[in-house]
């Protein structure tokens, strides 16, 4: 399954985005990064059967453990990719929350979304190193 962070704003060449680059790199599964403009812009058409994940201050506060075990599940459920994503300054409106398959959150702070889409580049290296039974992840 391939995985697919649609980021609204530039990361451009910032500490940031080195530190999401190092995470992307590690990741054994597909992985694709796009970026659109803080406003307007269309997100890519999907080419298959695919999951939204939406990072949002009301979404649950899910453990590296569980975000793994969601994505194995959608992977054995036929899902090709899993798509997540980060908004601009004034995040997601109502509709798009409804229409996402999961809203996630990282902790009840808000976080620049530089730092979500770093944050979210480790946790995915986290959770397919969890599936892939590598020792990265020390539970408890």
């Amino acid at each position: 399954m391939r995985l697919h962070i649609i980021a609204r704003g530039k990361i451009g060449r910032s500490p940031e985005a080195e530190l999401v680059n190092r995470y992307l790199k590690r990741i054994q599964w597909p992985i694709k990064h796009s970026e659109l403009p803080d406003r307007g812009g269309e997100l890519p058409v999907s080419d298959s059967p695919c999951k939204t994940v939406i990072l949002d201050e009301k979404g649950e506060q899910m453990g590296s453990m569980e975000l793994a075990r969601l994505l194995e599940k959608w992977q054995d459920e036929g899902a090709r990719e899993t798509r997540f994503l980060i908004g601009a300054a004034d995040g997601f409106n109502d509709v798009d929350r409804d229409s996402a398959d999961k809203l996630i959150a990282f902790g009840k702070v808000t976080w620049p979304h530089l730092m979500a889409r770093a944050m979210l580049a480790e946790q995915l290296f986290r959770a397919t190193s969890i599936i892939a039974n590598h020792p990265y992840h020390r539970e408890g």
